[in-house]
């Protein structure tokens, strides 16, 4: 079998880690970037490829790793490169709706809120005034996140009234959506419960106490967790309800039980192999090989 694994970086931690699991699996990886990529369509037919690899006939799946920085254009392109893929027959994972969804922080809110989960109290809107007006609604401290992103990065925390308004005009000037979200206290620590399939393989505490930010990638340290049967639940329905193959999911603690933060579809996992025994390149390339037996 053929696996493909589509990375910012063949050397890259985890992309290392996949093409390692998949050689030992029995099988062949063939790890390719977005900007390798060509596509001929001629004579009512398409053709995909890597150098001289025709990827419809050469690949039995591809992983996708994170698309990473793009533009509109790009963004589009590799979405609509990776639907064109499963129309051709290569199982894609995570696949393109999911990646589509889960990439989008209001869609992923919408769905899961929805659903039942808790979620945060969220404002939303293109209109820094119409933001400003409703600033009460989420009380003295707030979170300013990037609509699209990942690792904590652009997320802010602000009190003072002055100067969200005067982020929230420059964000509003630069033609952003303005997300904002109530911040809550969490003691500086969060859950990552990672999915495969239809159970979390492993999970972890994210703790800092030297900051709000959690992600590992911020300089939080990960923690051993056995996760409950209802942590377990949760983090599987959120995964299945954006239509994710594998993910990393989130949640803090809270009094009232479990508040969802975010679902990753393109989650790295270096943190949570340091405290797990389980091979998690490894699970989540044999739940590959199992979708393409299917």
């Amino acid at each position: 079998m053929n696996i493909g694994v589509l990375t910012r970086s063949v050397d890259g931690w985890a992309s290392t880690r996949l093409i390692k699991a998949i050689k030992s699996l029995g099988h062949e990886p063939f790890p390719f970037k977005f900007n390798q990529i060509l596509i001929h369509i001629s004579n009512g037919v398409e053709r995909i490829f890597v150098d001289e690899y025709d990827l419809a006939s050469f690949l039995d799946a591809v992983i996708v790793r994170p698309i990473g920085r793009s533009s509109l254009d790009q963004a589009i392109f590799r979405l609509a490169l990776l639907y064109s893929l499963e129309d051709l027959g290569v199982k894609v994972v995570n696949p393109p709706e999911c990646i589509e969804k889960a990439v989008d922080k209001y869609r992923t809110l919408h769905i899961l809120m929805r659903s039942g989960f808790q979620v945060p109290d969220t404002l939303i809107s293109e209109n820094s005034l119409l933001m400003l007006r409703n600033l009460d609604k989420l009380g003295n401290e707030i979170v300013i996140k990037p609509i699209f992103g990942s690792r904590g990065l652009g997320s802010t925390k602000l009190n003072d009234r002055d100067i969200i308004w005067r982020v929230a005009r420059s964000l509003s000037y630069f033609r952003n959506i303005l997300y904002f979200q109530r911040f809550i206290y969490h003691g500086g620590k969060d859950i990552r419960a990672f999915v495969v399939g239809d159970r979390v393989i492993a999970a972890m505490y994210r703790v800092n106490p030297r900051s709000w930010k959690t992600n590992v990638a911020r300089g939080a340290r990960p923690e051993p967790l056995k996760p409950s049967e209802e942590l377990s639940e949760l983090a599987v329905k959120a995964a299945k309800l954006l239509g994710c193959e594998y993910a990393g999911v989130d949640f803090i603690e809270s009094k009232n039980g479990y508040i969802l933060l975010e679902v990753n579809s393109q989650p790295t996992w270096k943190g949570l192999q340091i405290v797990t025994k389980v091979n998690i390149a490894k699970e989540i390339v044999k739940h590959v090989i199992s979708l393409v037996k299917k």
